[in-house]
């Protein structure tokens, strides 16, 4: 990537693959998870450290919970650490976390834990790390719609850019690539409203098997797209 290559201000991932790493490896869904976890950090953290503004993960959708309980169980705790364990961690890379998703049905403990991440890292400076957690595009959608009604705004005002004030984050700009491992092509409820114009880029690894390599290769491949946004 040269000097002058256009950088991404959103890069948006949607992290596939956990489990099917773990079974190619003979071992069980939960160590997928872990080793995910790792991939995570290391991937992301490296993305806002060479200039990306935001960087936006899909952590946990709002289908996920059809899951079964014990992996459920497992991610949540997991999702716990990430948010308790690792505030010192984004601390010292200079990181905002900010969690996109509804609460419900998420436990008092990792409630806590959200609120206490997102105050202790709000006045950094050094990118935002946008975990979406319990988060669907199409509830965002929604719920934006149904406060958009409560604030008594006229037929006659509704347009997008009124639309987007009401979303989880407003401030947050639309994802200019967004990233799925796994092989799978598609976006699955990711994003929907930020991705009208993204560019797209399927993998074949699974997460766990991303590194900071595969942020060059992510950053080299959208600095070699042509975006039109329609033109």
């Amino acid at each position: 990537m040269t000097q002058d290559a256009p950088l991404p201000t959103h890069l948006g991932f949607i992290i596939d693959g956990n489990r099917r790493w773990a079974k190619a490896q003979g071992l069980v869904a939960k160590e997928g998870h872990i080793e995910g976890y790792r991939a995570l950090k290391e991937v992301l953290l490296d993305v806002l450290g060479r200039g990306v503004r935001y960087a936006s993960v899909y952590i946990f959708s709002t289908e996920n919970w059809n899951r079964e309980p014990a992996e459920v169980n497992h991610l949540m705790g997991l999702f716990l650490k990430i948010l308790r364990d690792d505030a010192p961690v984004f601390i010292q890379h200079n990181v905002r976390v900010r969690i996109l998703g509804s609460r419900a049905r998420l436990n008092e403990r990792l409630i806590a834990a959200i609120d206490d991440v997102e105050r202790l890292t709000e006045s950094l400076k050094g990118g935002q790390l946008l975990i979406c957690l319990n988060y669907g595009g199409q509830q965002e959608i929604a719920d934006a719609v149904s406060a958009l009604i409560r604030a008594d705004v006229k037929e006659s005002g509704v347009t997008p850019a009124m639309i987007e004030q009401f979303l989880y984050t407003p401030d947050v700009p639309p994802c200019d690539m967004i990233i799925r491992t796994g092989g799978e092509q598609r976006i699955s409820n990711f994003m929907l409203w930020r991705s009208a114009y993204s560019e797209l880029m399927f993998i074949k690894k699974y997460w766990p098997d991303m590194t900071k390599r595969d942020v060059t290769r992510i950053l080299n491949e959208y600095a070699s797209r042509v975006r039109r946004f329609g033109g």
